[in-house]
């Protein structure tokens, strides 16, 4: 239950936010949104903005003329407020929480919808300039959601100070120090016969080993305790290189120093770019053939990292949230068609060549995203089903 509900409000809160930023920059540039969804269908809930009020409408099962059960309004109400214009869009809450959406007059998406009239509120109607900002507006809403977590993390948390003190605060499960019976409170005084003064010579001589059997001196109670292990490993960003480095399971001490908000949002946009340069590292080594599309998770393994990351408490789920939301910034800003940078691509082919491409034109661009987006779909969630049955 926890993983659902984390998966939920993960997935939910990013695309939601994504969808909020098309919504948005729509409406200030004079487009009419036609649908805003909360949730994927079926329709629970909708309110619909009408001249003089809103048309309500809830939706659940009954039965049609032919005693057939279908989902359709079971009860509905116009809500009155004289005087309201009302710009006809339809507000909806759906029953699958997982993002929502935006359908805006006179653009072709996945819905294929060739229906365009030129009117003055579609979309293709409005200069370039203004139909970029609004395809590019759900990707900087997702930018300025991850910087706005990681600075709120920032400012409630302070600035982390780790203790030089080589004594264990924390013991990872599953890790050889648990398996070694390590406890916190130890203090590791050698290593392979090197004795140890801070938490950086500790790391230094770890790191340098992964794999490795270790003899490990550590105090207890002022009794000096021997123990054999093998280190394990783990991956690290180091220089804008994937690096393995030894581990056996243990964490330092770590005290917080009260920020100030302008050094939060300071370390909120460090902690942002380094999304940006781990990704930017990521699809290198996919392109360099250091990683293989075999090694990219779905939502089954986004699904298993909020359910574990929300067991360890809200701020280690908020900080996913922000990656998350940052890798499908870069994810949609990517010129691939039926994405929001394949949208942009065309407005600019259309700038280049200096006129619309025809709707033809479009809906085949848009039926090629598709397919490849659908295919993309299917290999990750293979990757995420042969991941759990191979552990």
């Amino acid at each position: 239950m926890i993983t659902l509900l984390a998966t939920a409000l993960v997935i939910g809160v990013i695309v939601f936010v994504h969808e909020l930023g098309h919504y948005l920059a729509a409406r200030s540039v004079g487009v009419r949104v036609e649908k805003f969804s909360v949730g994927f269908p079926p329709r629970i809930i909708t309110m619909t903005s009408v001249p003089n009020g809103w048309d309500f409408k809830l939706f659940f099962f009954r039965k049609n003329n032919e005693g057939k059960r279908i989902w359709a309004p079971v009860f509905e109400k116009h809500i009155s407020k004289p005087g309201r214009k009302g710009t006809f869009t339809e507000y909806c809450f759906a029953l699958v929480p997982l993002g929502g959406y935006v359908k805006m007059a006179g653009l072709i998406d996945e819905n294929l919808d060739s229906k365009i009239e030129h009117k003055p509120y579609e979309l293709m109607s409005k200069p370039r300039l203004a139909q970029a900002w609004v395809m590019s507006a759900g990707v900087i809403m997702n930018v300025l959601l991850a910087l706005v977590i990681y600075t709120g993390i920032a400012y409630n948390q302070g600035n982390p100070v780790i203790s030089e003190e080589p004594v264990i605060a924390q013991i990872l499960e599953g890790q050889p120090a648990e398996a070694a019976g390590l406890q916190t409170g130890d203090r590791i005084v050698e290593i392979n016969g090197e004795p140890i003064e801070t938490w950086q010579e500790l790391t230094e001589i770890i790191h340098s080993i992964p794999n490795t059997p270790i003899k490990l001196h550590f105090e207890r109670d002022d009794i000096i305790i021997e123990k054999d292990l093998v280190t394990s490993f783990q991956l690290a960003l180091i220089d804008g290189k994937i690096d393995t480095l030894g581990a056996i399971g243990i964490a330092a001490e770590v005290t917080y120093e009260p920020i100030n908000i302008f050094q939060a949002v300071g370390g909120g946009w460090q902690a942002t770019k380094g999304v940006f340069a781990l990704i930017g590292t990521t699809l290198k080594m996919l392109a360099t053939g250091a990683a293989t599309m075999k090694d990219i998770g779905g939502p089954i393994f986004i699904a298993q990292l909020a359910g574990e990351t929300a067991r360890a408490g809200l701020a280690p789920l908020l900080f996913l949230m922000a990656m998350i939301s940052i890798n499908l910034a870069v994810i949609n800003i990517l010129p691939i068609p039926g994405l929001d940078g394949g949208h942009l691509l065309v407005i600019g082919i259309e700038s280049i060549i200096r006129r619309p491409l025809s709707v033809k034109a479009k809906i085949a661009v848009q039926k090629v995203g598709m397919v490849f987006l659908l295919t993309l779909m299917v290999f990750v969630i293979y990757n995420d089903i042969h991941r759990v049955f191979t552990n």
